[in-house]
């Protein structure tokens, strides 16, 4: 079979658009927008964090459009012809904003750094051995990858010049803003770039901010302190429509709300009980009251509009079809309330603050589970990702990951289900679910990955390891004097050359 691939696959990329790479004059005149962002960030070291990609500082050797599809970035083209052996020619005439030219052997430098100080960066790209000279770069694959391409978008694998000290307050990339300063967890300001190969940028300066209260970003934006704000408050929609100085734009995200279930705690070892609190969950209230009907009610982990998605089975929900999976778990309920062994369980669930609505759905779910006689404390966590992976003493959780980051499915399963993957929170181990994700990550044929896919996901459907509530949508409102921004599904873009101001 791999022979038959081997022979058979070549898969290549180029340009559909003419990317300009004559340095443009700077513009003279003086502007600037401050970019109020609601997640802070200890540290812009891009191999560890998404700012620096969204606030123009990094670029990623492939990007991904606004359609889904992945196209040339820092990377013109692309080849390989059995899918583990890949031949990438790097744009010419780039320089960092240090000076130093782009070439092969910089970006080599950039992914070994990138695969040494992340884990999830190495799991993700299964390089085997790399190759640079001049502008061609040679990487060679542990085995025949075919959506390699792909994960080239993921911000972590920006490239940066290795040799500038500092990467973590002051790293230097390609992109058309270089960092004035950065203060962790509060501000990233940063500067034109004037030699910017894709045309100097018309902003002289930005500052890309942090506030993890919707309501004080808001407040930001309104007192003039702000002019471009990410996720604003749903409960001031109306007053944002009715400023005419105002621009609110809501976009279907590639995120999706999830309550995750630690699986090494006994209670959700049992699928039952997962499928228990699936049915307790109020996904409606979540979207309709709690987000103000800004997200879509969610039957997985990804939206129906991809090719991959199956038919789920229609489930039932409420208290009642909650009571009767916890009956079937083996639990006593009597008069509606549920019990184990004669005591009424007693639960922990972690959150954050940063998704406003999550505060709210977990009271709501305290309530609701109060009522069959189940006690859940919440507790709001700093650090949550390292929180979730590192500790065990939580039983639910809430997230809101992008899940279709690359345009494809594999990265998320990989990811989320795979034991050792960086966001599978859950603690999920599932011997015939690595199998099948091993294989898929394997195969080329589009079909095929998508008979694949569709099996993978009514699996996790029917073990109910996570409890998937709805896609939600972005919010950004910004100040009618801004100009060409542009709210990407894949939250990865913001500050660009072309963002202006009058």
């Amino acid at each position: 079979m791999l022979l038959v691939l081997c022979a058979v696959l070549v898969i290549s990329a180029c340009s559909s658009t003419t990317k300009e790479t004559a340095t443009k004059p700077a513009a003279t005149e003086d502007k600037e927008v401050t970019f109020l962002f609601n997640f802070a960030s200890q540290t812009i070291d891009p191999h560890q964090d998404y700012t620096p990609l969204r606030a123009g500082i990094t670029e990623t050797l492939v990007k991904l459009s606004e359609d889904l599809k992945i196209e040339p970035w820092l990377a013109e083209k692309w080849e390989t012809e059995d899918g583990q052996h890949w031949t990438f020619e790097i744009q010419k005439n780039v320089t960092f904003q240090d000076g130093r030219a782009l070439d092969a052997e910089a970006v080599k430098q950039s992914l070994e750094r990138a695969i040494q100080v992340n884990p999830g960066v190495e799991q993700v790209l299964k390089i085997k051995e790399m190759n640079a000279s001049g502008q061609t770069l040679n990487i060679t694959t542990e085995q025949p990858f075919p959506q390699f391409p792909s994960e080239l978008v993921h911000p972590n694998t920006s490239i940066l010049d290795v040799n500038a000290p500092d990467p973590d307050k002051k790293p230097v990339g390609t992109g058309p803003f270089k960092v004035t300063s950065f203060t962790a967890g509060s501000s990233l300001k940063v500067e034109r770039f004037n030699e910017y190969w894709g045309g100097a940028a018309k902003l002289s300066r930005a500052s890309f901010n942090f506030n993890e209260d919707p309501s004080a970003r808001l407040s930001a934006l309104m007192s003039g302190d702000a002019d471009i704000v990410y996720r604003p408050p749903v409960e001031s929609l109306e007053t944002m429509k009715s400023d005419p100085s105002l621009h609110l734009e809501s976009v279907m995200s590639l995120k999706t709300h999830e309550l995750i279930f630690n699986a090494h705690q006994p209670e959700f070892q049992n699928k039952y009980v997962r499928k228990a609190f699936d049915a307790l969950v109020n996904r409606e209230e979540l979207k309709d009251v709690l987000m103000a009907g800004q997200a879509t009610l969610a039957s997985g982990p990804f939206m129906p509009n991809f090719a991959f998605v199956p038919s789920y089975e229609a489930k039932t929900t409420g208290v009642d079809a909650a009571l009767k999976w916890f009956e079937k778990a083996g639990y006593q309920v009597e008069q509606g309330k549920v019990s184990k062994d004669g005591k009424p369980l007693n639960l922990k669930l972690v959150t954050y603050t940063s998704r406003a609505e999550f505060p709210l759905f977990a009271q709501v779910l305290q309530a609701q589970a109060k009522n069959i006689g189940i006690q859940i404390s919440i507790e709001f966590v700093d650090k949550y990702e390292d929180y979730l992976l590192s500790l065990d003493d939580w039983d639910l959780g809430t997230y809101s990951p992008i899940i279709a980051p690359r345009g494809d499915a594999s990265y998320f399963l990989n990811v989320s289900f795979k034991p050792d993957g960086t966001l599978n929170f859950g603690k999920i181990n599932d011997a015939e679910l690595n199998r099948w994700i091993d294989e898929l990550d394997q195969m080329v044929d589009p079909d095929e990955r998508n008979a694949q896919i569709q099996k993978i996901l009514t699996h996790i459907d029917q073990e109910t390891y996570y409890s998937y509530l709805v896609h939600p949508n972005t919010l950004v409102v910004y100040k009618d004097r801004v100009k060409n921004w542009v709210t990407s599904k894949s939250e990865y873009y913001m500050l660009t050359n072309q963002l202006d101001v009058e």
